[in-house]
């Protein structure tokens, strides 16, 4: 018995779109593959390690929230350059002696996280807070970048 890859009708009429899935596919399988996860550090791509990061803005600031549980003050690093929030850093293993683990599902090792923002902040008056493994970054809008209000004369 031989398997066969079902096409929905609609895409067997365009076979360019059918190689473009077939491409993604395969891309998918690579990243899934076992090869990579004993390859080391490959890149961000590879590692599946990418903390979840939220950011919104309200009036007079956009703010950045960052989940880094199990991490160091001073394992995080944050940049602002050209408009673009960076946070990197690095969660270390823990090792206890000599114990040899049966099973890791924490991530471990560096990451970076780069955001655009979506407006101009003034970058003097920048505020990171690190709590109970949430990293909070508010960063005040630039004067020009806050919303006005404009009186209506008669």
């Amino acid at each position: 018995m031989s398997l066969i890859r079902y096409q929905s009708p609609e895409l067997t009429s365009w076979p360019a779109l059918d190689r473009w899935m077939n491409l993604r596919d395969d891309l998918n399988s690579l990243v899934e593959s076992p090869f990579w996860s004993s390859f080391g550090r490959v890149g961000q791509l590879f590692s599946g390690w990418s903390p979840a990061l939220d950011l919104y803005q309200n009036n007079d600031n956009v703010v950045a929230v960052v989940e880094l549980p199990g991490m160091c003050r001073d394992d995080i690093e944050i940049s602002l350059h050209d408009g673009t929030l960076t946070i990197s850093g690095e969660r270390k293993r823990e090792t206890s002696g000599g114990e040899k683990s049966e099973r890791t599902e924490r991530y471990v090792g560096k990451f970076r996280r780069s955001v655009p923002l979506p407006t101009h902040v003034d970058a003097n008056k920048v505020n990171a807070t690190y709590r109970d493994g949430i990293l909070t970054v508010t960063l005040p809008k630039a004067e020009e970048a806050k919303p006005k209000q404009i009186p209506v004369v008669s």
